[in-house]
């Protein structure tokens, strides 16, 4: 029986950041998908891996990314690609949240970094951080790899977000737009859900938690 609702916030609650990366890739002429590349290469020491669980500063993930860019032949400077993480809210999203709310505990766990923007969220302006803000405090509990020093898909975060909300993983669904990050949880006995889009991740939670959450 489901008694908690985790959340990833990038890409779920908000529009995903690999949309903002392929515009500049596009606007610049590098191939699609480089920068995902990227941070896929040695994901769990490589300058994004870094960064998120605040081994190292954005001033140093600039330098590092670069030369991990620079491997593959391409100029990408870190910091341009930390200005294109913060996505914008997606209403439907978080008028689910807020109905879940009402049935459910709720909870978020995000990668995030410290110094790439406001708040949680890295929001880029006063008004977006706000917003944000808005829908974080929403939750019960928001869990931020840069604070707890370890990311998803690294276990422990799913078991911090357990402890935290007192529930067994099996009473948990967790939902994320990446495969990677949805295996470990689901290995610790969570119902899992990969976001594609708003309206297929809404239907298939519909399922799970027996609500409508489909506006339209």
């Amino acid at each position: 029986m489901i008694e908690v609702v985790l959340w990833d916030f990038g890409g779920v609650i908000t529009s995903s950041p690999f949309e903002a990366f392929n515009r500049y890739e596009d606007e610049r002429g590098l191939p699609k998908d480089i920068i995902r590349r990227i941070n896929a290469t040695n994901p769990d020491s490589n300058a994004w891996a870094q960064l998120e669980s605040s081994e190292i500063s954005p001033e140093e993930f600039d330098a590092v990314f670069a030369a991990e860019a620079k491997l593959l032949g391409f100029d990408i400077p870190g910091l341009e690609v930390l200005q294109l993480l913060s996505g914008d809210i997606r209403p439907e999203m978080a008028e689910a949240l807020r109905n879940i709310k009402q049935k459910y505990r709720v909870a978020c766990i995000t990668n995030n970094v410290k110094g790439a923007g406001e708040g949680p969220g890295m929001a880029t302006d006063i008004e977006k951080a706000a917003a944000v803000s808005d829908v974080l405090g929403l939750f019960d509990v928001v869990i931020e790899s840069s604070l707890v020093g370890f990311r998803k898909p690294d276990p422990r975060i799913y078991q911090l977000a357990c402890e935290k909300m007192n529930v067994s993983p099996e009473n948990a669904v967790f939902i994320d737009d990446l495969g990677i990050n949805l295996k470990p949880a689901r290995a610790l006995g969570m119902t899992t859900i990969k976001v594609l889009n708003a309206r297929q991740a809404l239907h298939e939670l519909s399922s799970v938690l027996e609500m409508d959450l489909l506006t339209s």
